[in-house]
C-alpha cells in the first residue's frame, strides 16, 4: 500500500513493462506541482504537514501524453517471461526462485549473454546439462517483441498494490 499506478493521459499505464509505479512521495510531488490528477484515493492513509493534508493517490493520470518506450532490455526476469516460466529443457513450470538462466552455448565454450543465448531452465536440467553444448532447448531462443512480451506479463496478472488498479490493467 505504498505505491501509485501512474496512467498516461491516454489512460493506459505509461509503462507496462516495468508497471509503470511511483512511490507515495513522488504522488504527492505530482499533485502539488500539477502535473498528475488523481483518480482514485487510497481511502484509510492521509498524509499531513504543518498546514497541509491529503490522503495519498492510489491512481493517477499525467495531464501530458508521454510516448511509450517499446523497447524491451535483456534481463533474467524478461527471458523467464518469454518462455513463460516453463523450463526449456523438461516443460515443468518453475516459478522466480526455481528457474535459473541457462546459457544454450556455454560462456566457456564462447557464448554469450544474449536473447538468442540463453533459455529458462529449472535447476535440476541446468544442473545436469552443465558444460555440454549438445543439449538444446525443445525451443530455439530467441528476441521476442516488446508487444509479445507485454501480452505474456498481461496473461500471468499483476501484483497490485490496490484492488482498484485493476480496472486500469485490462
Amino acid at each position: 500500500m505504498s505505491s501509485t499506478l501512474l496512467l498516461n493521459s491516454d489512460a493506459s499505464p505509461v509503462s507496462w513493462l516495468p508497471l509503470s509505479v511511483i512511490d507515495w512521495q513522488e504522488a504527492i510531488k505530482y499533485l502539488v506541482t500539477d502535473k498528475a490528477h488523481v483518480l482514485e484515493w487510497h481511502k484509510d492513509w492521509i498524509v499531513r504537514s504543518e498546514r497541509w493534508s491529503t490522503p495519498v493517490p492510489a491512481v493517477m493520470m499525467l495531464r501530458e501524453y508521454h510516448k511509450k518506450k517499446t523497447t524491451i532490455r535483456f534481463s533474467k526476469y524478461n527471458v523467464f517471461l518469454r518462455d513463460g516460466y516453463q523450463c526449456q529443457y523438461c516443460d515443468i513450470p518453475v516459478n522466480r526462485r526455481t528457474a535459473t538462466l541457462d546459457h544454450v552455448l556455454p560462456i566457456s565454450h564462447g557464448g554469450r549473454t544474449v536473447w538468442e543465448n540463453c533459455a529458462t531452465a529449472c535447476g535440476t536440467c541446468n544442473s545436469r546439462k552443465g558444460n555440454n553444448h549438445r543439449i538444446v532447448p525443445r525451443i530455439k531462443p530467441y528476441k521476442p517483441s516488446y508487444f509479445a512480451l507485454v501480452e505474456r506479463r498481461k496473461r500471468i496478472g499483476w501484483d497490485v498494490g490496490h484492488p482498484v488498479w485493476l480496472n486500469y490493467l485490462e
